[in-house]
């Protein structure tokens, strides 16, 4: 279980993912050589899984976003998910209960390439489709406050 310092560590990385070690130090009042320690056992133990930078995906000329349910027909279920996974147009993708077997996050450059890449899923599955106007929430982890027993 990580404690108050691993999560000190956690949250400002989530923040800024290129701070250095003597950043660290200072914020969670260990050494540099101490942090690095404890962000290898964070790794190796699969709390911390990577690092990343965000990407505008506007900047490469994706303009929409769109939120697509997925129901596949019967027994298409499995040829459906390896159809997403092969379209770098899905960035995200979750496999849900109820009605719908898969909710997934599609960016496209406009709405004929949307049209296009449903068009691929149209003989195997149904899908529902939302465009995003908005994320007023991104992406982010709930809070991490340590769970004391």
């Amino acid at each position: 279980m990580p404690d108050e310092i691993d999560r000190i560590l956690i949250v400002a990385l989530m923040e800024d993912s290129r701070l250095s070690l003597k950043a660290l130090a200072g914020l969670s009042g260990l050494s540099s050589p101490s942090v690095a320690e404890r962000l290898r056992r964070l790794e190796e133990r699969g709390i911390l899984t990577g690092y990343t930078v965000n990407v505008d995906p506007k900047a490469f000329g994706y303009m929409l976003q769109a939120i697509v349910r997925v129901r596949p027909l019967p027994g298409q279920m499995r040829a459906i998910e390896r159809h997403i996974q092969s379209i770098p147009e899905f960035t995200e993708c979750d496999k849900v209960t109820g009605e719908d077997c898969f909710v997934a996050r599609l960016s496209v450059r406009s709405m004929e390439q949307l049209d296009a890449i449903l068009d691929k899923l149209s003989d195997r599955a149904e899908t529902n489709t939302s465009i995003v106007k908005a994320s007023p929430v991104k992406r982010r982890l709930p809070p991490l406050s340590i769970v004391r027993s």
